[in-house]
């Protein structure tokens, strides 16, 4: 009370002195979207036990073989574009007022013309470009060298046109060749680290107002990918709501991640079922829009099968990894595992 009544005395002498009494009303509050009871089921726990291990890899492949492949992909597949640049001529419109000034509207184009950049006119900016691919495909810079000095020099020479996306293309094919080889010679090993807890509740969210309020999740709220109203993420989840026979899931945040050598890769979804109902009682789901592997791009076929890897190395009887496009297919598909 004393250190109230002080304050408000020295209000009269000092305009601030009550600042610190005083919420903001119109301050942004950010909605919490804590782990539930949930979380902490056996059942769960149970699972997360298994599955929270961080991991390493190791993987073999013929380095030369790789080489002539991706030399054959970029000479195959590359286009880089030219730098460009558009002059627009037009004149002053007739209505010259503050709204068409804001709004874009006050001159009135007339004709346009592109130009490529000479040579002379582009960025003097020095690029290690042996190094930016080989951070990109973690490949040694010898063996990413090889690879420039095999593609012919029409292909090389759009380096010059534009840097930039002639590194991320480069990168971007010597990754897809990488990716058709690594996946069926990779052993993954369990490493000291685990996953805390906090990833799920690491990612703040702010939009509530498409997240699904879920019963089985551990978390209230279930942020599902896609725009749709009704996207497989959101059916999934509320299939998983429905079915008596699921016991507790969890919508696997991004920061939980398998490493693969073409890039990091998060599977969706964490479940644990009654035990009885069905053949697998935990499961680890990706949930895709097609269960077909020519629909995916070939880097992502490859992190899907590495973690297919990865699970069937550390499963027991009673936990396995698909990838599925609907609730039905995953039953269908844990029978027949």
């Amino acid at each position: 009370m004393a250190v109230g009544v002080h304050a408000l005395v020295q209000a009269i002498f000092d305009e601030h002195a009550l600042d610190d009494m005083i919420d903001d009303g119109h301050k942004t509050k950010i909605q919490e979207n804590a782990l539930n009871d949930n979380f902490y089921k056996k059942e769960f726990q149970t699972l997360w036990n298994y599955i929270n291990h961080k991991w390493s890899y190791t993987v073999h492949f013929d380095s030369q073989e790789l080489i002539q492949k991706a030399i054959r992909h970029i000479d195959e597949k590359l286009f880089v574009s030219q730098l460009q640049y558009t002059v627009t001529k037009g004149k002053q419109g007739d209505d010259w007022s503050a709204e068409t000034i804001k709004s874009g509207n006050g001159f009135v184009s007339e004709k346009s013309h592109t130009y490529d950049l000479k040579r002379g006119e582009t960025s003097q900016v020095k690029y290690d470009l042996v190094g930016k691919i080989g951070a990109g495909t973690h490949l040694t810079r010898k063996t990413v060298a090889m690879i420039l000095k095999g593609i012919s020099p029409a292909k090389f020479a759009m380096y010059r046109h534009n840097p930039e996306e002639f590194i991320s293309k480069v990168t971007k094919l010597i990754n897809e060749e990488k990716a058709t080889m690594i996946v069926d010679d990779i052993t993954y090993n369990k490493t000291d680290g685990t996953y805390d807890s906090e990833i799920f509740t690491a990612e703040k969210n702010k939009d509530f107002s498409k997240a699904y309020l879920a019963k089985k999740n551990v978390q209230d709220y279930v942020f599902t990918d896609g725009t749709a109203e009704k996207s497989i993420e959101r059916k999934f989840a509320e299939n998983m709501d429905l079915d008596d026979k699921v016991v507790v899931y969890a919508k696997l945040p991004r920061g939980f991640q398998i490493p693969t050598p073409v890039g990091n890769y998060a599977p969706d979804w964490a479940i644990a079922f009654q035990k009885g109902t069905v053949k697998h009682i935990y499961f680890v789901a990706e949930t895709k829009g097609s269960m077909e592997s020519m629909d995916l791009r070939p880097i992502e076929q490859a992190k899907i099968k590495c973690a297919k890897t990865l699970f069937n190395e550390i499963s027991t009887d009673d936990v396995v990894y698909g990838q599925v496009d609907s609730y039905q297919n995953l039953l269908i598909m844990m029978n027949a595992i």
